[in-house]
């Protein structure tokens, strides 16, 4: 063999194609999203698939890692803001722009990817439910902080607050995906933080 060949790159662009295969999870789906939609998308060949990224699941939950590192990373932004209820805001203000993305899917990945999957999509919803449930744990741990630190107050509920961020992201991406615009969106972001816990 020329030594030439050796370790030659791919003649595809990996990350490139790997965000069109979250675009294809995005828009379709777990189960509504075929090898062949997503092969098509990515430009690749089935062999070339499965040579780079592994099978459907495995390509799955990397196009839901880099969901996290690019649409979604307003949540990990959003838990370094200085009060609790400016993690809330920023958490809600994220939602609204990555639920309502000029050139994507509208609504979330996280959210729509597998809520209603047959036998062969169950690795897909329960992978969702673990990002889901982890990005709540982030706000209740955060949320805690906020009670120890005098932000909140004493008898504040840390994991019920945390689930009342969660459910109106989750619920505006749903919304999203049913045609709500960002600026509905964003004007029940500001509704819902008119219940915030006072100092």
């Amino acid at each position: 063999m020329d030594k030439a060949q050796v370790g030659r790159p791919r003649a595809f662009d990996a990350e490139a194609a790997l965000q069109k295969a979250m675009v294809v999870f995005w828009e379709q789906g777990y189960d509504g999203a075929s090898l062949t939609d997503l092969t098509e998308a990515m430009g690749i060949s089935r062999k070339s698939m499965y040579a780079a990224f592994g099978n459907k699941e495995d390509l799955f939950r990397l196009a839901l890692q880099r969901y996290t590192e690019g649409p979604g990373a307003y949540i990990v932004e959003a838990l370094q803001a200085p009060t609790a209820h400016e993690v809330a805001t920023l958490f809600l203000a994220g939602s609204v722009l990555a639920n309502t993305r000029p050139g994507f899917p509208a609504g979330c990945l996280g959210v729509q990817g597998a809520l209603a999957v047959g036998a062969t999509g169950q690795v897909a919803h329960d992978t969702l439910a673990a990002w889901r449930a982890l990005g709540q744990e982030y706000l209740r741990e955060r949320f805690q902080r906020a009670v120890d630190e005098g932000d909140l107050p004493a008898d504040a509920e840390p994991e019920l607050i945390a689930r009342y961020v969660m459910t109106i992201a989750n619920g505006m991406a749903v919304q999203a995906a049913g045609g709500a615009t960002r600026e509905d969106l964003r004007r029940v972001a500001e509704l819902a933080l008119r219940n915030w816990p006072p100092a």
